[in-house]
């Protein structure tokens, strides 16, 4: 079975509030940014939810997230194939998902994730 993508992340170096605003007023999109990280979860109202937040490195991207059962077997496959692993498995605040990212060849941006809240 192939894996899906379940989330997908945009991520600004200065000003989140302006992309928030941006993606709500061209898409409908409904973000609430009311978590301690302040950080935007994004509503799509159908599909695949996101997260609109301040990138950390301070460069702007945008990833998608791929689910997985085992973030870290899926690295060392991608590594195999040619990407590189940009951040190692880690649980996110909350304990619900477990994430991870590598780069793909030509230098893009995934990420994985494992639902921790399933069995």
């Amino acid at each position: 079975m192939a894996n899906h993508v379940t989330h997908f992340e945009i991520l600004v170096a200065n000003d989140a509030e302006t992309a928030w605003k941006f993606y709500a007023d061209v898409f409908g999109w409904k973000i609430n940014h009311d978590n301690p990280m302040n950080y935007g979860l994004v509503d799509t109202g159908g599909g695949i939810g996101g997260g609109i937040g301040k990138a950390m490195d301070g460069k702007n991207h945008t990833t998608f997230y791929v689910e997985v059962d085992d973030p870290q077997a899926m690295l060392d496959r991608a590594e195999k194939a040619g990407g590189k692993t940009l951040m190692p498995p880690m649980d996110v605040p909350g304990g619900m998902v477990r994430i991870a990212t590598f780069s793909d060849p030509a230098g893009n941006e995934i990420g994985l994730v494992k639902d921790l809240t399933k069995k």
